[in-house]
């Protein structure tokens, strides 16, 4: 099968001996193999797809194949052995206009490898299994995790273009009554890039995807909606608004947004609790790295902490912030 030498290219870029000691999970690796070629023909823009014939598409295309099977698997430490082939492909992606969307949203995902890479190295090596089953590292205490991401963040400077993105789009939270210091969350989703777009095809600051963006009212022809940041400022909001009437809770209102509402109610009917914590290492490996990142982000940018979070009253966000009106067109 030829999208078996696309996914060993893409390993070999992280290093045979270090994929060994991480020891992949091969059934993991198996249906991210087999995947690989309708991901592709289903996620990528036919643009993108022409762009990556001209470059080493064949690598391009199984390391985000991999990745995205990585991220909607429930070990987080596997992410640490895609990090340096994440490194690797970002260029691929860079050098073609055509392209430059998926590499910003690769770009503001590459500590999720890194963040990984640190809670595999100092995680205790699991109990030897039985021949031929590789042991299954437990996913990290969601206090340990979150730990790790404000060291991550705590130095890093402001993205381009986030300050004035920033007092642009503060408002429009606000208006929709939503705590305004969540408009950080384009941050961890796009590092303020509007362009970005994601392989299973969520855009813009706050990486909608189009069935979000038509429920909370945006419009993708003539111009998709996603791209422009007040009007997904003000979709983002309204989903966020929304979920936390659902959740009566921050963290798990952020892990719904990433995960999608259906998945953290099951979740929490199953295990019978209304607690983030409890439910993390059953979540996605993405979302166990999304909720975490978005506090430390908040904590970083805003000195506030997420599970505190308020909504505020009207009163008190119109002497705050000016009330915005959502764009015509």
């Amino acid at each position: 099968m030829h999208f078996v030498r696309f996914l060993i290219i893409a390993l070999l870029a992280v290093g045979t001996a270090r994929a060994q000691e991480f020891e992949l999970d091969p059934d993991a690796v198996r249906q991210a193999v087999e995947a690989a070629g309708q991901w592709a023909e289903a996620n990528l823009d036919e643009e993108a797809l022409r762009a990556l014939r001209q470059v080493d598409r064949q690598k391009v295309e199984a390391f985000l194949s991999s990745f995205q099977q990585q991220l909607q698997g429930a070990r987080v430490l596997d992410l640490a052995a895609l990090k340096d082939a994440a490194r690797a492909v970002l260029p691929l992606l860079e050098a073609h206009q055509e392209t430059q969307p998926y590499a910003h949203w690769l770009k503001s995902r590459l500590d999720y490898f890194e963040v990984a890479d640190e809670l595999r190295r100092t995680a205790p090596r699991p109990t030897t299994a039985p021949a031929r089953t590789p042991p299954t590292p437990a996913n990290p205490a969601p206090a340990l995790e979150r730990e790790v991401w404000v060291k991550k963040v705590s130095p890093r400077p402001l993205p381009k273009g986030a300050e004035a993105l920033v007092a642009t789009l503060k408002p429009v939270f606000a208006s929709e009554r939503v705590p305004p210091e969540l408009v950080w969350l384009a941050e961890v989703e796009s590092a303020f890039n509007m362009g970005a777009r994601s392989p299973v095809g969520a855009a813009g600051l706050f990486q909608l995807m189009p069935d979000t963006a038509q429920r909370f009212g945006l419009r993708r022809w003539p111009r998709d909606e996603r791209y422009q940041p007040e009007p997904s400022a003000r979709a983002a909001a309204q989903y966020l608004r929304f979920l936390y009437g659902e959740f009566g809770d921050w963290r798990l209102a952020v892990a719904a947004y990433n995960a999608g509402e259906g998945r953290v109610q099951r979740l929490l009917a199953r295990h019978r609790t209304r607690s983030f914590d409890r439910i993390a290492p059953h979540l996605p490996a993405e979302t166990q790295m999304f909720v975490p990142k978005v506090e430390a982000t908040l904590l970083r940018r805003e000195g506030v902490e997420l599970a505190k979070l308020e909504s505020p009253g009207a009163k008190e966000l119109s002497s705050k912030y000016p009330s915005t009106q959502a764009p015509s067109n």
